[in-house]
């Protein structure tokens, strides 16, 4: 018997901090878990999703109702572990299907203790949190979820919430590793791991780069001990208002003109370098379906995105920085949030989505390229 069908009729209440509460079934572990509740658009990838360190205490909505037909498997995960708070789905799939298949997804989230819910009517919930924003939640099991709706609010209420939340250290690595450069080695990056998945070091190896993934803590002289061509900043958790040290590096960085390529948060600890602020989004872009057009070409490209905060930047033509001029790249043809930037005397650039996109969609891999073109028309300029 699966986790799955032995927790069929075990109850479940998932509680937003506004008083809705919905009930279900238990998915995953038993128990109780807290999180900013946030909905995921994608109709596949969920072991990519659910692995991601970049939703490290986020309970994750799926819209889309079958979710965990072709189970999990040993090469899909974006990190060691599932990273996620809580997993809320409508129909859970009875059967994994796929011949990469190791494992069912249920039975993968309660080996990890991953508390879930099932059976819930996910699309009016993202309706919800449409119209209401992004909140906090809780999701509650067994004899947790027959306490009174009043006790449980209190207690979703009083969790932490993603405003102000340092979360970086929680991800990072410990210590400093190498991915080689497939085939010949052509460039030396230094990674820094804000939140970092597996993909992106491999998806610049592809190009014969190095890539030495460094703690979120290392200094400047560690990084510039492996004589880097280039610095990636990578994608991760928490509000970019607390990124200080990060947004340090950045600027140490910046001010040795070494070619620069930052992700998701990666950009908004450029934006902060460059002296712009961030702030909280209503409810997020989140999913592999996001349209954003490259301001540079007219180009719209179908993004995968994870992220809750957005940079706050003057939208048209160039702007000062401390760097030097800098302009808006690309931008959500949704909703107009800023998805890149680009120094114009210094090299440096960022996008605010996943272009890795190990799930698809791979309309932005020549990010990649563009970041490899960077760095050899620095090294031209520099010999």
């Amino acid at each position: 018997m699966t986790q799955q069908e032995s927790a069929a009729h075990e109850p479940a209440v998932l509680v937003l901090e506004d008083g809705r509460v919905m009930r279900g079934e238990r998915y995953g572990a038993s128990g109780v878990t807290f999180g900013e509740a946030v909905f995921s658009t994608g109709m596949s990838g969920y072991q990519e999703t659910l692995t991601d360190p970049s939703y490290h205490r986020q309970v994750v909505i799926m819209t889309a109702p079958h979710i965990g037909n072709t189970g999990v498997n040993l090469q899909d995960a974006e990190s060691s572990q599932i990273w996620v708070a809580g997993y809320v789905v409508r129909d859970p799939s009875r059967v994994s299907s796929n011949w990469r298949a190791t494992g069912d997804l249920a039975d993968a989230l309660a080996a990890q203790g991953i508390v879930g819910i099932s059976g819930i009517d996910t699309r009016a919930l993202t309706r919800h949190l449409r119209e209401r924003g992004a909140m906090r939640v809780g999701i509650f099991t067994g004899e947790l979820a027959k306490k009174s709706t009043d006790e449980l609010v209190a207690e979703v209420q009083a969790s932490p919430a993603m405003v102000g939340a340092s979360l970086t250290d929680d991800v990072s690595t410990n210590e400093a590793y190498v991915v080689p450069a497939i085939g010949e080695r052509l460039f030396t990056v230094a990674a820094i791991d804000l939140g970092i998945k597996t993909m992106t070091p491999h998806r610049l190896a592809e190009r014969g780069v190095e890539v030495h993934v460094l703690p979120a803590s290392a200094s400047i002289d560690e990084i510039y001990a492996i004589e880097p061509d280039g610095v990636f900043f990578s994608n991760g958790p928490g509000d970019p208002a607390t990124a200080d040290d990060a947004v340090a590096t950045m600027q140490a960085v910046l001010a040795k003109r070494t070619p620069i390529f930052g992700i998701c948060f990666g950009n908004q600890v450029l934006g902060r370098a460059l002296g712009l602020g961030t702030y909280k989004l209503r409810y997020g872009h989140r999913g592999i379906n996001q349209p954003v057009q490259d301001l540079r070409t007219g180009s719209v490209a179908v993004t995968a995105h994870n992220h809750g905060f957005a940079v706050d930047a003057p939208r048209d033509g160039e702007f000062d920085t401390p760097f030097g001029k800098a302009v808006v790249s690309h931008v959500c043809l949704n909703d107009d949030v800023v998805e890149g930037l680009r120094c114009l005397e210094t090299p440096a650039f960022s996008v605010q989505y996943h272009p890795e996109a190990a799930a698809g969609p791979h309309d932005s891999a020549y990010l990649f390229d563009e970041f490899i073109e960077l760095m050899q028309s620095n090294r031209k300029v520099r010999a």
